[in-house]
């Protein structure tokens, strides 16, 4: 890869490391779906004002305002849905080792949908992936204790998985047929967060706003940096070296959060935890070695 494509690998990475925790001060007092909603109707808000401030295109035809519909139902609507639903229930660990999974969700998509090629070193690179998140959380899955009402969650991450890994596959076609990634983004959201209010209204959830420091802050660290500066830069890496390869930044995120929670939070490593770290760069430096090919723009 070319540096600035490391660093479009990298700027997603170090924040989404870092919403994990933010997504915790969003569960509470808001319901989960209407707490979706205000984060991607801010981002997607926020984003349009760029775009046009910018001066950027933001006439589309209907197919593709059709497609950035899709973009932000899968990526920026029904996805965060259930990962915060996920949240209320399973802990950050165990969330962390089910949505490492997307990675072969991604390859799949990729290769019965754009037909692209089942790469063996992206498959390795996969499982060196999932299996360091499984080593980074060994404690947290040793203590997990299924139930029955442990299926509707496996459901949940499921579903989640499916729409995210979509989202991703949409984005990489929208970029195959030229449609920029920063309006792409902004309607998608915008879109995302409009479908996920209507589901509030129609489900009668409870409409309120949670106007603690906390909730605020974390909102809006979500929208502006985990939402439009985080999916921004990981869409357009998408775009340039693929879905399967892309999604490596899902697998590094954790990593990235423990790191954090070892300055901030006095997490502290064992032997499992320091072989899941070099499985999951050793996958990440397979992944991502490989020649540059034409940028997509």
């Amino acid at each position: 890869m070319t540096t600035r494509q490391y660093i479009l690998f990298a700027i997603p990475s170090l924040i989404w490391g870092s919403t994990w925790y933010a997504i915790k001060f969003q569960l509470g007092t808001v319901d989960p779906l209407l707490s979706v909603a205000y984060r991607f109707l801010a981002a997607g808000i926020l984003l349009i004002l760029f775009c046009l401030v910018t001066g950027r295109k933001m006439k589309f035809t209907l197919r593709e305002h059709l497609m950035m519909l899709l973009l932000g139902l899968c990526l920026f609507g029904m996805n965060y849905w259930f990962v915060y639903e996920v949240e209320t229930t399973l802990t950050s660990g165990i969330v962390a080792v089910i949505f490492s999974l997307i990675i072969f969700f991604n390859i799949f998509f990729n290769a019965v949908l754009l037909k692209g090629k089942i790469k063996p070193d992206v498959i390795v690179a996969a499982v060196l992936g999932v299996g360091g998140t499984a080593l980074l959380f060994k404690n947290e899955l040793v203590k997990f204790q299924g139930g029955n009402g442990n299926w509707i969650i496996f459901l949940l991450c499921f579903g989640g998985l499916t729409f995210a890994s979509l989202g991703n596959i949409i984005s990489a076609y929208k970029q195959k047929k030229n449609v920029p990634v920063l309006q792409a983004n902004a309607y998608g959201m915008l879109y995302g967060g409009l479908a996920m209010f209507a589901m509030v209204l129609l489900l009668g959830k409870p409409l309120r706003f949670d106007a603690s420091l906390n909730y605020s802050v974390s909102l809006l660290y979500l929208s502006i940096f985990g939402s439009i500066v985080a999916f921004s830069t990981y869409l357009k890496l998408l775009g340039e070296i693929g879905p399967d390869r892309s999604i490596y930044v899902a697998l590094i995120t954790p990593a990235i959060a423990l790191l954090i929670s070892t300055f901030f939070e006095g997490y502290r490593w064992d032997v499992f935890a320091a072989l899941g770290i070099l499985l999951l760069f050793s996958g990440n430096i397979l992944a991502l070695r490989f020649k540059t090919k034409k940028t997509v723009t």
